[in-house]
C-alpha cells in the first residue's frame, strides 16, 4: 500500500473528523466555558450553603446556652433559700417546715412559668399518655380505671409533659 492510500480514511489530515481537531469550533469553546462557569458556580453555592449550615449551627448553641441560662437563673433563688434554710438548721422545727414549704412553693412556681405545672390527677380516668400505671387496688366505690391515688405527680401537659404520672388505678371488685 502506498502513503496515500493510508491517509486516504478520515483522520485528523482529512478534515472529515471534528471531534479531536487541534483548536476547537467557537460554540464547543463557548460551552466549555459556559460549564466552566457553571461547575465555579455550583461549588459556590456549596460552599454558601455549608456556611449557612454552620452559621445556623452556631446560632442554635448561642440560644440553646442562653436558654439554659436562663432557666438557671431562674433556679438560683431556690438554691439561696434552701441554703439560708441549711444554715438555721438548729432553729425551731416548725420554721424550718414552714421555709421548706416556701421554697417547694417556689420550685412549682419555676415549673408552672416555664410550661411545666403540676399536675393532681386523683380522680382523672386512666390515660396511658398522661399516667404510668404502677399499682391497681381494688375500690368498690370507684369506677374502673380512674385513678385512685398519685404516688408521683406528672409536670406538663399533652407533648409538652416533663414525665407523666406514677398512679394507683382502681377498680371495682
Amino acid at each position: 500500500m502506498s502513503e496515500a492510500g493510508e491517509n486516504s480514511g478520515p483522520g485528523p489530515g482529512s478534515g472529515t473528523d471534528t471531534s479531536t481537531g487541534p483548536a476547537p469550533e467557537p460554540a464547543t469553546a463557548e460551552q466549555a466555558a459556559r460549564i466552566a462557569e457553571l461547575e465555579d458556580l455550583r461549588l459556590r453555592a456549596l460552599a454558601d450553603l455549608d456556611n449557612v449550615r454552620k452559621r445556623c449551627a452556631a446560632q442554635v448553641s448561642r440560644a440553646e446556652a442562653e436558654a439554659r441560662a436562663a432557666v438557671t437563673r431562674q433556679w438560683l433563688a431556690v438554691i439561696d433559700n434552701l441554703d439560708l434554710a441549711l444554715e438555721h438548721a438548729e432553729a425551731d422545727p416548725a420554721s424550718i417546715i414552714d421555709g421548706v414549704r416556701a421554697v417547694r412553693a417556689q420550685a412549682l412556681d419555676i415549673l408552672a412559668r416555664l410550661g411545666f405545672a403540676r399536675r393532681d390527677d386523683r380522680g382523672a380516668r386512666f390515660d396511658p399518655a398522661r399516667h404510668e400505671a404502677v399499682a391497681s387496688r381494688p375500690d368498690p366505690e370507684a369506677e374502673a380505671d380512674v385513678v385512685a391515688e398519685v404516688v408521683r405527680p406528672a409536670y406538663g401537659e399533652g407533648d409538652h409533659q416533663l414525665r407523666p404520672a406514677q398512679v394507683v388505678v382502681a377498680r371495682p371488685d
